[in-house]
């Protein structure tokens, strides 16, 4: 899967970085994984992406997969998208000339909500997949969780994650995916979903927002009411009838990554 190396994040934590490269690329496209999970879980993704004639960066936040940091932890919403920034700055830098995407999942997407409210005009579009922006279902309960910042929950999402159970088997048995979610990470979203929703209005980016309607981890209505609330005048919204949380793993994933590679190539 092409060139693998470490960035450093926005304060120096070491990040791990994989570019799939594709010749002449008409596009770029920065993967933004979700909650637990790797940046290795992208790789049919990537392959797609490829196969349209997008180079694909993919890496690991902080605290997940191979990327360094205190593990599935978060002190502050900022984090999270000031991480994203410096992988898309280093990948602008590197592909002098090609259009930038961003496509994140879950809480990838919730990375790219932020990052296209706090720092417009720097890519071309942003694509959502089951990305948590408003919170409607409380998968935590309310927020802020009370007690020790440094403490651990069970990761427990693997049973809603996807209808096909050999995804769900993968996910369970993937060394790369984290077993626990610190409580200071959970708080860190409750403080990102508010300040989402002060500032929709800054949200101004070319978006596709696309949701699974059976997701049982992060309500359809989150993409609904962040799509009817961001200022964007180029502005889709797309929700899957049947499918569960990962839209991007599911048996039908095909359908849906042809939206957003023609998403995509309608914005070139």
């Amino acid at each position: 899967m092409g060139n693998e190396r470490f960035i450093a994040g926005f304060d120096g934590t070491e990040l791990f970085l994989k570019v799939s490269a594709v010749d002449n690329a008409r596009a770029l496209v920065i993967v933004v994984h979700g909650l637990c999970e790797h940046q290795g879980r992208y790789d049919y993704v990537a392959e797609r992406l490829n196969e349209a004639g997008f180079t694909v960066y993919l890496f690991d936040h902080r605290g997940h997969g191979r990327s360094k940091g205190k593990s599935v932890y978060f002190n502050d919403f900022n984090e999270i998208v000031d991480d994203l920034h410096v992988v898309v700055t280093a990948a602008a830098s590197e592909n002098p000339g090609v259009p930038l995407f961003v496509l994140g999942h879950s809480m990838g997407g919730y990375a790219a909500a932020l990052f296209g409210t706090k720092y417009p005009g720097l890519v071309k579009g942003i694509l959502l997949s089951g990305a948590l922006t408003r919170y409607s279902m409380q998968s935590f309960g309310p927020l802020p969780m009370q007690g020790d910042p440094d403490s651990y929950l069970p990761n427990s999402l693997e049973a809603a994650i996807c209808s096909d159970s050999a995804v769900v088997e993968a996910y369970v048995n993937d060394p790369y995916v984290k077993k626990e979610i610190s409580v200071a990470l959970c708080n860190s979203i409750g403080c990102g979903v508010d300040w989402l929703k002060e500032n929709a209005g800054q949200f101004q980016y070319p978006v596709l927002v696309m949701h699974g309607a059976n997701d049982s981890l992060v309500s359809e209505q989150d993409s609904r009411d962040f799509f009817g609330e961001i200022a964007s005048k180029d502005k889709g919204l797309l929700i899957f009838p049947g499918l569960l949380h990962e839209i991007l793993n599911e048996p039908s994933r095909d359908d849906v990554l042809n939206h957003v590679i023609k998403w995509i190539g309608l914005r070139l």
